[in-house]
């Protein structure tokens, strides 16, 4: 006789519905946060996880804390893929007040996208941990905290170093963190999780330089075929006879950005120099008289092409008019300036085994009439050696990736050098360059070796990394693909042997870490915001619109190491007093 089963108790040990830690290890499907212990479910379902924003000039990429990779990764300016902000500001006070202005509005607008678009949660149940640049300027980490208290009310906002959080998702606490940004490379010794700021040198060759110098490039050596006027002549003209120079117009930033992340790469540096090319010819001579160098000359500077074709980092409307429209008439000096070029142009077609792109675009205004797209022309030895720029330096201001990690080495202490060279750690977007970090341990071991003192010099050379020149042995890159073999058993134990987290998002990783081990920066909680402004306590809880950008108030709360004083050390020793004899206590 069957009976009728009853209902179970709440007591019973039954299974729970939400998969555990155990499930969701041998479960493909993604899950929230399967980094936590307990049973309950986070991310979109809870208010335990934290929100991990990296903030950056053009890319931002957000996520929850627990994960191994970003919820969502998007263009600020997703129309013009342009910079939100830049390391120079307006002189003018009313044209300052009308950038600030229009960075506030463009801030919001990527905050509630980050919260309502790409993560669907609700900002005030949410902390934040914001992933900062140790050199972000303070107006602007004041913008995003107003943004985010005022606005969008989220309960704290953490503040960490990005270089110290790309260390910390490789499972490291001391090392040399050199992050190769868009606006900059900047290189941060760190020690036992502690930045050592003062150390800290910075370079303008970065991504920015980067995109500018393909630019120029490609006005200067490319070329472009505009749609053909009929159908019929794209058949019976031939391409040759419709080759033009590129024009500006189609070089758009959108443009750039895709050639630069789908048709560039690093390689292996020409042994060939510049330096001695001008040493045997005289100043009067025109270069392009004499046949490109040989390969078996030393190394041949990229700084010049780059100044030759750019001047200074954003190149200005009529630097380019000049490199399309020669007509002009320009000093002898640009005259054998692009000369110059050529040569250089000359010999890396020589030694290229890459080949040209054909690649569509859309035509100028002026060539709409016609059908179908145009089509770009990239030469290969453009594709294959435009980021010569970044590993060219000899400038003070202007020095090359490898450079400033070698002035970051020479700041730090003797004793911490060996430590920092065998765990350097390569980040940034500019950085995913296929290529890109083989070849700067190349330049870190071609800028640390003896100068040639062969030939005969009416002054003495400076050496400048003579100090550096024991620690050639151990110079390790934590994420190189491609490690040399080296006489040190540190660089062959630390060299490649980090995780394979593409360096683009090894900060926000470092920040997802982070937020699950309930660790991180300096937090500072809305109550804290709200007291430092005495005029945000009457407002209410309703959405708040953000104040112009003349109206911020300088808060002292948020964490400024320019502004606050270093940490202490260990406290100074003191001589403990000798416990008093017995026979004084009895007297």
């Amino acid at each position: 006789m069957s009976t009728v089963p009853s209902t179970p108790r709440a007591k019973t040990g039954i299974a729970s519905a939400t998969p555990t830690t155990t499930r969701v290890a041998g479960s493909h499907v993604l899950q929230a946060s399967p980094h936590y212990t307990t049973t309950r479910r986070h991310s979109l379902y809870g208010t335990e996880d934290r929100v991990v924003i990296d903030p950056g000039s053009r890319i931002w990429k957000v996520g929850f804390s627990g994960e191994g990779k970003p919820r969502d990764v998007f263009y600020a300016d997703a129309k013009n893929y342009g910079s939100l902000w830049s390391w120079s500001r307006a002189t003018d006070p009313a044209e300052k007040v009308e950038q600030d202005n229009m960075l506030a509005i463009n801030l919001e607008r990527c905050m509630r996208s980050v919260f309502h678009e790409s993560l669907l949660a609700e900002p005030k149940a949410r902390k934040v941990i914001l992933v900062e640049h140790p050199l972000m300027p303070m107006y602007i980490k004041d913008m995003l905290a107003h943004i985010l208290f005022s606005n969008l009310q989220v309960p704290s906002i953490s503040f960490a170093s990005s270089h110290l959080l790309s260390l910390l998702s490789v499972g490291r606490i001391t090392g040399l963190v050199l992050d190769c940004g868009h606006l900059e490379s900047t290189a941060l010794p760190i020690f036992a999780a502690r930045p050592l700021f003062p150390q800290l040198r910075t370079t303008p060759l970065a991504g920015s330089r980067f995109s500018s110098h393909i630019r120029a490039l490609l006005l200067l050596f490319g070329s472009y075929l505009p749609p053909p006027a009929t159908l019929s002549a794209a058949v019976n003209v031939p391409a040759a006879n419709r080759t033009t120079r590129v024009p500006q117009e189609i070089l758009t930033d959108a443009v750039i950005e895709d050639i630069k992340t789908r048709c560039c790469c690093v390689s292996d540096a020409l042994e060939s120099s510049l330096s001695d090319v001008r040493a045997s010819s005289p100043p009067g001579d025109d270069p392009s008289d004499h046949e490109p160098p040989p390969s078996s000359d030393p190394a041949m500077s990229e700084s010049e092409f780059s100044r030759g074709s750019l001047g200074q980092e954003s190149a200005a409307e009529s630097e380019f008019s000049i490199i399309s429209h020669p007509t002009h008439p320009t000093s002898s000096g640009e005259a054998r300036n692009e000369n110059h070029l050529q040569v250089l142009a000359n010999m890396y077609m020589r030694h290229s085994t890459a080949t040209d792109l054909h690649m569509r675009v859309v035509p100028p205004v002026s060539q709409q009439t016609g059908t179908g797209r145009g089509t770009l022309v990239i030469p290969g030895w453009v594709r294959e050696r435009a980021a010569e720029v970044l590993f060219e330096g000899g400038d003070v201001d202007e020095s090359s990736v490898a450079e400033v990690i070698l002035d970051a080495l020479l700041k730090v202490p003797l004793d911490l050098r060996k430590t920092m060279a065998s765990s350097i750690l390569i980040t940034g977007g500019t950085a995913m360059l296929p290529g890109f970090i083989p070849r700067l341990h190349v330049e870190l071991l071609r800028a640390t070796a003896p100068l040639n003192t062969s030939s005969t010099r009416s002054r003495p050379t400076y050496d400048r990394y003579a100090s550096l020149r024991p620690l050639v042995p151990h110079f390790a890159i934590l994420n190189n693909p491609a490690p040399i073999p080296s006489s040190s058993t540190r660089a062959n134990v630390n060299a490649g042997k980090a995780p394979a987290f593409t360096p683009a998002t090894m900060a926000w990783v470092g920040g997802s870490l982070a937020g699950a081990l309930k660790t991180g920066g300096v937090e500072v909680a809305r109550e804290k915001w709200d007291e430092s402004d005495p005029s945000q306590t009457d407002q209410d809880d309703d959405v708040v619109m953000v104040a112009p950008a003349s109206e911020y108030i300088p808060r002292n709360i948020i964490p400024d190491w320019t502004r606050g004083l270093l940490p202490t050390g260990a406290p100074p020793a003191v001589a403990l007093k000798p416990p008093p004899s017995p026979q004084a206590v009895g007297a």
